[in-house]
């Protein structure tokens, strides 16, 4: 099974992080307003998307997207 740490951006400029088995079930949750922070913020647009093959190296690079410096990382290579 591979997993996927993918990147969205909302209408409104902000940037969503997360990671998944099945990103296209997870982007129906976002497209239907099932994730509280997307749902305010629709419509939402994949800007990238990584496949892992290990889902715990995966959820440790959601979580380092997720920090200080790998906010400026993935602004500095994916935005």
């Amino acid at each position: 099974m591979s997993w996927v740490v993918y990147i969205l951006e909302c209408s409104d400029g902000l940037h969503y992080v997360g990671c998944t088995s099945n990103l296209l079930i997870r982007l129906s949750y976002h497209e239907k307003g099932r994730v509280s922070f997307t749902s305010t913020r629709l419509p939402v647009s994949v800007i990238i998307y990584l496949t892992f093959n290990n889902k715990y190296r995966a959820y440790q690079f959601e979580k380092y997207l997720k920090s200080g410096s790998g906010r400026a990382f993935m602004k500095k290579r994916f935005l």
